[in-house]
């Protein structure tokens, strides 16, 4: 089985961009998109010599949850920002987030969660792989927005990505 799908999140993933590139589930693209989800990673394994491993399960269906939440939050929370305050109100900074995660899958999955966050935006992972430079629109306490970044995400990062 493992021969047949070598990154099997990879399939996945190609099967369900497939589907949403099509923009209908219809036999034949069902039938392609496996396809495509069986021999693309087949044929890509050998430059992925150290994959990650990833928890599939409940962690990733959480964290996902837990994500879009935060998006609908956050947007609302920007929309009072830019609506009811004036713009020297504003508290912007630049959040440096020391790291923990160590696989480059890992972080770039925390520097996308931060940049899909309305108000933050991940600017630059440093050299060693081991700060992530994040610009926050408004952050009153720098310190408790590293630390809620750290719990809210990175942990749950650190036990999806082995």
């Amino acid at each position: 089985m493992r021969r047949l799908f070598p990154h099997p999140g990879l399939s996945v993933l190609l099967v369900g961009v497939w589907l949403l590139m099509l923009n209908a589930v219809t036999a034949g693209g069902v039938v392609l998109g496996l396809v495509l989800g069986t021999v693309i990673p087949i044929f890509s394994g050998p430059f992925w010599p150290d994959r990650p491993r990833l928890r599939f399960g409940w962690g990733i269906v959480a964290y996902l949850g837990l994500v879009i939440g935060d998006i609908v939050v956050a947007n609302f929370h920007v929309a009072r920002i830019i609506l009811l305050r004036r713009t020297r109100d504003l508290r912007p900074c630049w959040l440096v987030i020391p790291l923990d995660l160590r696989s480059a899958e890992a972080i770039t999955t925390l520097a996308a969660t931060i940049s899909l966050t309305p108000g933050t935006v991940s600017a630059d992972v440093s050299t060693d792989g081991r700060f992530l430079l994040v610009h926050a629109l408004d952050a009153g306490d720098p310190a408790a927005e590293v630390a809620r970044i750290k719990a809210r995400y990175e942990t749950r990062l650190a036990r999806i990505f082995r």
